[in-house]
Order: structure tokens, then C-alpha cells, then sequence
């Protein structure tokens, strides 16, 4: 059925301003995370293995907390579809609400968890890696409540269509954290703690500027100007269904990483700091399409509100493809400069050729199945079919990724690479059962407004 233009609820130029910035500030991100891991390289690989173990923890509390924002996201962005702006700025604010308190909660438990993440959770690791990972964690782990108040806000606005606002703020985090680097690091000498202390504050800054902005009652969605904090649990429990399963389902695919670190810990430093450089490369091949999950949510969502599904359909498939273009070409830039990052890198021959083996690997399958299995799921949930997106990616996850690494790794002797082949086995098998749910059309009855 082909739907008329006038119709349409984003032009090309909307869904433009939408999905460019949203590259750009996946691009920033992933450039905060390089720089990181190139300054604190200056004090061996040790700390290099050390800060990409937190980091690994640090992913977890950005993911869970970016899925419970994804669910304010979904409610407010229904709400919009069907032209009910106020109960869309208040899901907005009881987004924040909940998540201001839920990110208080898990700080505290995640510092009372330190002695068990650093030595029981990452394996056996040498005395040297577990004291920069130590250092790291305790400055890190504070930035916790800004990393959800960020992504809280950050949701709101993609569902206003206003990414331009999110991708301002990360170009200031990323001043912030490479002045802060080359300062405390090279002028300073502070080491791991000088690449930590960076992160806190570009963090800290960021959350508090997209409170201030979205206190602006003139917004399409906005938070209330009050500091009483009171819980609709009505409307917290709209959120909660695409949250809590997204929140989940976010939160294993991290736990499964983490638990697979424990098996690249096993083969040895040089493992570990292949596989740390390994997954900044692969972040960065894929982050068009991280983008353009985040776009698809705010879309179908406001499609969902309308009651338009042909208007779902059409910029799922939109969206699909610009993700399969937009990651190929991403992911053949990152393997022909892979000489020039080896370079920037400094790693060990061994590590090096790990890292090109696991990097030619992932240019291929991310190309091929990678907007199916991330990209599909995200209209899934913007659906409000969220449960069976935590179902399948959760089986995936335990059976596929973790389950094939080991077997791989311990039976076949392949060593590090067997943990990306096991993903690649993992994105297919995910990318098969989104793609029936799809077509079966069972998502069209799970609005949840």
C-alpha cells in the first residue's frame, strides 16, 4: 500500500534532522571511549585491561538505565501520536522521577558489590590489572545517577524528534573528557585515575544541563518544575512494561559479556587488551546502527499512537535498509584504517593479530545481520511488544553467545576469537525469530496507551 506524502508523519528532512544527529553522537561516544583507552595505554597494557573490565560494568548501568529510558520513551512517544501532549510530558517526568531513584538504589549496591565484581566476576586477572580496574571503578561508579538522568532526558527529546539537543551535549562531553585526559594524565601524571576523573564530570554536566532544558515548560515535552518528587504509579507502570523487559533484556546481553570476559581473561593479558581494542572497533562499525535504533523507537512509537501501521511498516523497512548501508560502509573504513589503529594502539604482535582476525570477522556479519537482530527489535518494543524482544534475546544470549564461546574456546582451541564467532551464531539465530515476530503481525495489539 503506498501512503500518501502529505500523510506522512516524518518527512525526509524530519527523519534527517532526527537520525543525523544521533550518528554524530554515537560517534562522539565512541570517540570518548578511543581516546580513553589510547591515554591511559601510556601506563601499559595492565591498565588498559583494567579500565575496559569496568568499563564492561560501567556498559551495563548505561544500557539498563538507557532501556528503562527507552520505555518513558515509548509511553511519551504514543502519547504524542495521538495528540495527548500533556500525559506525554507527564510520563516525561515520572521518567525522571523513577529513574532518579532507581539509579541512587543501584549505586549504592553496585559499591557494596566492588570486591565481588573485581575479583570473582572478571575472573582470574593479574594483581596489577585488579588495582588499576580498582581505582577506576571507585571514581567511575559514581557517575552512575548521571548516566540515568542523562539518558532519561536524552529519550525524551529523541521522542520530541530533537536529537540536535543530545548531540550538542556530547560534543561537550567530549571536550570535557579529552581536555581532562591530556591534562590530568600527560600534565599531571595521574594515570588510570586521570582518565576516570574526566568521565565523572563530562557525565555530571551533561545530566544536569538536559534537566535544566527540559524544566522549559514551552517544549513539546517537558518535566514539571517541582523539587517534590511523587510517583504516579499508574503511569510508572505504562513505563515499566516496555522498560522492565528492555531493562532486562539490555542487562543479560551485558551480564552474558561479562561472564564471557571471565573467558578472555583465561587467555591472558594480551587477550584481554586484543579483545578491549577489539570492541571499540566493533562500536564504532555498528554505531549507525545504534542511531538508528534510537530513531526507530521515537518513530514507530508516535506511528503506534497514531494507529497508522502501515506508517510502522514503511519506516521499519526505511530504516532497515539506511542501517544496512550506513554500518557497510562504517565497517569498510574501519578495516582498511585497521593498519593505522594498530599503530595508535601500541599492542603486542600477539594481540595485534587477534585484533585483525576479530575485526575482519565482525566487518562481515555486522553488515549482513546486525540491523535485523538490534534494529528490527527496537520497533518491536516501540510497539510495545517488548516481552518477546527479552525472551528471544535472552535465550540467544545464554545458549548462543555464552554457551557457543565456551564450546569453542575450551573443546576447539580456537582461543579469544571463539567469543566473536559465537556472536556472529548469536545475531543470526536473533535476527531469524525478530523477523518471524514481525511478519506475524502479533505486535499490532500491544500499544500500551
Amino acid at each position: 500500500m503506498k501512503i500518501e506524502k502529505e500523510k506522512l508523519l516524518f518527512t525526509n528532512k524530519a527523519l534527517f534532522l532526527l537520525i543525523v544527529p544521533l550518528i554524530i553522537e554515537q560517534f562522539l561516544a565512541v570517540i570518548v571511549g578511543m581516546v580513553d583507552s589510547m591515554v591511559v595505554a601510556r601506563a601499559g597494557e595492565a591498565a588498559v585491561s583494567g579500565v575496559s573490565l569496568v568499563d564492561q560494568v560501567m556498559i551495563l548501568m548505561i544500557n539498563a538505565f538507557a532501556a528503562l529510558a527507552t520505555g518513558g520513551a515509548v509511553v511519551a512517544g504514543q502519547y504524542l501520536g495521538r495528540k495527548e501532549k500533556e500525559k506525554g510530558s507527564k510520563a516525561s517526568s515520572q521518567l525522571i522521577y523513577f529513574i532518579l531513584i532507581s539509579s541512587l538504589v543501584i549505586t549504592l549496591i553496585v559499591y557494596l558489590l566492588k570486591p565481588f565484581i573485581i575479583h570473582t566476576l572478571f575472573g582470574k586477572i593479574d594483581a596489577e590489572v585488579a588495582s588499576h580496574a580498582g581505582i577506576y571503578f571507585d571514581i567511575v561508579a559514581a557517575s552512575i545517577p548521571f548516566i540515568a538522568m542523562y539518558n532519561g532526558g536524552a529519550a525524551i527529546f529523541r521522542t520530541m524528534g530533537n536529537s540536535g539537543v543530545t548531540m550538542k551535549i556530547a560534543v561537550l562531553m567530549n571536550i570535557i573528557n579529552v581536555v581532562g585526559d591530556i591534562g590530568l594524565v600527560y600534565g599531571l601524571g595521574m594515570g588510570t585515575a586521570g582518565v576516570a576523573i574526566p568521565t565523572l564530570v563530562s557525565r555530571a554536566v551533561a545530566a544536569v544541563i538536559i534537566i535544566i532544558l527540559l524544566l522549559d515548560q514551552k517544549r513539546l515535552l517537558h518535566i514539571a518544575k517541582t523539587i517534590k518528587i511523587k510517583l504516579d504509579f499508574g503511569m510508572v507502570r505504562r513505563i515499566l512494561r516496555i522498560g522492565i523487559p528492555n531493562g532486562l533484556e539490555s542487562s543479560m546481553f551485558q551480564v552474558g559479556k561479562i561472564v564471557v570476559l571471565g573467558l578472555v581473561s583465561s587467555f591472558g593479558t594480551y587477550a584481554i587488551a586484543a579483545n578491549a581494542v577489539s570492541n571499540v572497533l566493533a562500536l564504532l562499525q555498528i554505531l549507525p546502527g545504534i542511531a538508528l535504533g534510537l530513531a526507530a523507537t521515537a518513530v514507530i512509537s508516535r506511528c503506534i499512537g497514531a494507529g497508522d501501521y502501515e506508517q510502522v511498516k514503511y519506516y521499519n523497512r526505511k530504516i532497515i535498509i539506511i542501517a544496512h548501508i550506513a554500518i557497510g560502509f562504517m565497517s569498510l573504513v574501519t578495516y582498511l584504517l585497521l593498519p593505522v589503529f594498530m599503530k595508535i594502539y601500541g599492542l603486542s604482535p600477539e594481540a595485534e593479530v587477534e585484533v585483525i582476525k576479530i575485526i575482519t570477522l565482525h566487518s562481515i556479519g555486522c553488515t549482513l545481520i546486525w540491523p535485523e537482530s538490534f534494529v528490527l527489535p527496537s520497533s518491536l518494543r516501540a510497539t510495545g511488544d517488548a516481552n518477546i524482544t527479552m525472551y528471544i534475546s535472552t535465550f540467544s544470549m545464554w545458549a548462543f553467545r555464552i554457551g557457543s564461546a565456551f564450546l569453542l574456546a575450551k573443546f576447539f582451541g580456537i582461543g579469544v576469537s571463539a567469543v566473536w564467532i559465537a556472536m556472529m551464531i548469536d545475531w543470526t539465530f536473533r535476527a531469524t525469530m525478530f523477523i518471524i515476530r514481525y511478519y506475524s503481525g502479533k505486535w499490532k495489539n500491544k500499544a500500551v496507551v
